[in-house]
């Protein structure tokens, strides 16, 4: 199956570089990008659907949301979009070079919520 995707994912790649749908830049071939599931796989969304994104938007999402969150309400782009910390975060990286990367941290709420591993 992975493959079947890689190939698909290969010639789409040959005709027009993919959007990422959350920023609307391109993703060149060259960009880090991965593909966000977008019912968290650990909630039930490992065959729901997933959509390919530049690397430094989806740390973005999974850097402020938890998986219950992510499932209850942003399951889905436009949910995400008119989230306001996803928007503004939208509005920064729009004005980056389509292949921009740099390292996303957890935001302090988001490591304050989590709960301490045995």
């Amino acid at each position: 199956m992975e493959e079947a995707i890689a190939a698909v994912e290969a010639a789409a790649a040959r005709r027009a570089p993919p959007v990422c749908p959350l920023c609307d830049r391109p993703i060149p071939p060259d960009a880090k990008s991965s593909r966000h599931h977008l019912t968290p796989r650990l909630k039930g969304g490992t065959h729901k659907g997933t959509v390919r994104l530049h690397q430094i938007c989806h740390s973005a999402i999974h850097a402020r949301f938890s998986e219950t969150e992510l499932a209850k309400r942003l399951a889905d782009v436009e949910s995400l979009k008119a989230d306001p910390e996803i928007a503004a975060f939208v509005d920064w990286v729009r004005t980056k070079r389509p292949g921009f990367h740099a390292p996303t941290r957890m935001t302090k709420e988001r490591r304050a919520s989590r709960k301490p591993r045995d």
